[in-house]
């Protein structure tokens, strides 16, 4: 029964949005009493938080080149922004609705956003990239921004957008980037980006 209730609330919370689904709406669309919910969950701040830690996932383990690891970011997102329903990201969209002032949920959405960004940094620190705090970073927000720009435009392309600016990242960070096959690079050309895209 908590995971049917668990189910429900994921859909239609980033179907509908947090606020606009009460703890009355999953009960009547699993056919159980508000009693028997609050038995699994207490509050509906609770069952925001596991919402929250349901989508907390990581990317699958791979032994793809670290190159190809970062670029097939940008490749799910595409297949994410063209499936039916996405609605941009959870833990942003939660973020926006309850305000910065609910701090359990905050503290789950930087949490995510960050095991993120310390993925690709540990791809990059294999690569031998100096910079790789900075850059992972950089990719960060070309995920976010991609997201964003599809969510606003309807366009799953923005997600090759990205991951065409994610490829000049990596390029001017001295990794050899060859269309879809990349290597690292002479270590002596690695290092982060200047100005003026300089290495």
């Amino acid at each position: 029964m908590k995971e049917r209730i668990l189910e429900t609330a994921d859909r239609l919370f980033y179907l509908r949005g947090i606020r606009a689904v009460g703890v009355d709406t999953i009960a009547a669309e699993i056919g159980i009493s508000k009693r028997t919910l609050y038995n699994h969950f207490p509050s509906k701040d609770e069952l925001i938080a596991a919402y929250l830690q349901r989508r907390f996932t990581q990317a699958p383990a791979s032994d793809k080149p670290p190159v190809e690891q970062i670029l097939g970011t940008f490749d799910r997102l595409e297949r994410g922004f063209a499936s039916k329903g996405f609605r941009g990201c959870p833990f942003v969209n939660a973020v926006a609705e309850l305000g910065t002032e609910d701090r359990s949920v905050k503290k789950i959405a930087i949490a995510f956003k960050e095991s993120r960004r310390l993925r690709f940094r540990d791809l990059l620190q294999q690569l031998g990239v100096t910079d790789a705090e900075g850059l992972a970073t950089q990719l960060t927000l070309l995920v976010d921004g991609s997201i964003a720009q599809d969510l606003v435009r309807d366009d799953p392309s923005m997600a090759r957008a990205a991951k065409a600016a994610a490829k000049v990242l990596l390029a001017n960070a001295g990794v050899k980037v060859d269309g879809e096959h990349s290597q690292p690079s002479s270590p002596r050309t690695r290092g982060p980006i200047r100005r003026g895209g300089a290495a």
